[in-house]
């Protein structure tokens, strides 16, 4: 299975240290964010990773082209001056990924989520969402868990980890800049969705604050 890092946002809630950083290169315990994942999917057996980038995306590419990470096979999605969004950067995205389903790791999560225990699709499943329990910033929650089904009604957060298949994005009317989460509902009510829960260690670092309490630990 090959892996997505979604890598292109531009950061804007870490601004000012965005500005000349993208967000996957921010450190965090004294690594950047992309090398926390790139070294998990090296333990989890991921040797075939894609990379989407827009922001800054010169200094990402450089990243990953350090000797350190040679035994990978890392491609790169350039979406150009403007991010794609999930959706839209998953889609364009799809010649590098192939037709078999693929995880996909939101680069700004900072976890200790063992990658290799993602359960796969299930027979005619599009989805497989990784939840977390609610932090404090999303106290509502995103989705729910009913015997190994995701559900619409809310108990937990979407983890920004998951694994796709891409006739997810067969619709011939998607294009451009798009969430990939009205994407997930639309599997939800055919059925063709499901979920299991991290109860481990889970960060989204979409703050100044949250990446200093990181930081201080």
């Amino acid at each position: 299975m090959k892996a997505f890092i979604l890598a292109a946002g531009k950061g804007e809630r870490l601004r000012p240290l965005t500005l000349r950083t993208p967000k996957p290169l921010v450190e965090v315990q004294g690594k950047p964010l992309l090398q926390w994942h790139l070294e998990a999917l090296r333990r989890a057996g991921f040797t075939d990773i894609v990379i989407n980038v827009s922001w800054l995306r010169n200094q990402i590419i450089d990243f990953v082209a350090q000797d350190q990470f040679s035994d990978l096979n890392i491609q790169i999605s350039d979406e150009g001056d403007t991010p794609l969004e999930t959706g839209g950067g998953m889609l364009k995205a799809l010649p590098l990924l192939g037709e078999e389903p693929f995880l996909v790791v939101n680069a700004d999560v900072f976890t200790d989520m063992d990658y290799a225990q993602v359960k796969g699709l299930q027979e005619e499943d599009l989805v497989h969402l990784m939840l977390v329990n609610n932090p404090e910033h999303n106290p509502n929650g995103d989705f729910g868990i009913d015997q190994g089904r995701l559900i619409e009604p809310k108990q937990f957060t979407y983890s920004g980890i998951g694994i796709y298949h891409p006739k997810l994005f067969c619709d011939p009317s998607l294009s451009g800049i798009f969430s990939v989460v009205p994407l997930i509902k639309r599997a939800i009510k055919q059925n063709q969705a499901s979920a299991q829960h991290h109860k481990g260690h889970w960060n989204d670092v979409g703050s100044p604050e949250r990446l200093a309490l990181l930081n201080a630990k």
